[in-house]
């Protein structure tokens, strides 16, 4: 599988910095290449929060990405800052549940997702991040679905380990909703 630059992108307190840090986790426990670089606004809550995610098989020469070839958006203003950026031929998820706008560009592919309304079935609104991953790992599969169950696994405590099971569920709903719906482009109107 080749690399993946990856951006993910919305308010702090949705799980952005937690879906990149276990993303990266998944493929290191692979033997990959990995690093993860979380970003937060000024803000002491409900401020900016973003993260970046590169995946490689070859070393890495930094964790900065300008220009990535998939983002993950999780509200409205991400979209705004971080449609633009992404590269001809890349791919944009959308949080649908926080995202009220389409997206723009013509030139990606974009996959929407109700993430909050999907994780909520699970008993956990708070799952909407895994849910998101899930649905890159069903167009973009550049970790294995065992090994992100495995990094869920080392992350939590014994005593936590319900939500092991509640977030590999929210990942395997996202890959579900994700195969429900065929990622489109975007055409002018």
């Amino acid at each position: 599988m080749a690399g993946l630059e990856l951006i993910i992108a919305g308010f702090g307190g949705q799980g952005i910095l937690f879906l990149g840090e276990i993303l990266t986790k998944a493929a290191v426990l692979e033997g990959k290449q990995a690093t993860w670089m979380p970003s937060y606004g000024p803000e002491q809550r409900g401020g900016t929060a973003t993260c970046t995610v590169v995946i490689a098989d070859e070393p890495i020469g930094s964790p900065v990405v300008a220009d990535p070839d998939v983002a993950i958006v999780l509200n409205r203003p991400s979209l705004e800052k971080f449609e633009p950026r992404i590269r001809p031929g890349g791919l944009l998820i959308i949080n649908r549940s926080m995202v009220d706008k389409g997206p723009t560009r013509t030139d990606i592919t974009v996959l929407e997702v109700d993430a909050v309304e999907e994780a909520t079935t699970l008993g956990r609104a708070q799952a909407a991040n895994m849910v998101l991953l899930g649905a890159l790992l069903a167009v973009r599969p550049v970790v294995a679905f065992e090994s992100v169950a495995q990094a869920l696994a080392l992350h939590f405590p014994p005593e936590r380990h319900q939500l092991v099971e509640l977030n590999v569920s929210a990942v395997a709903r996202g890959a579900a909703a994700a195969h429900g719906q065929r990622p489109h482009h975007v055409t002018a109107a």
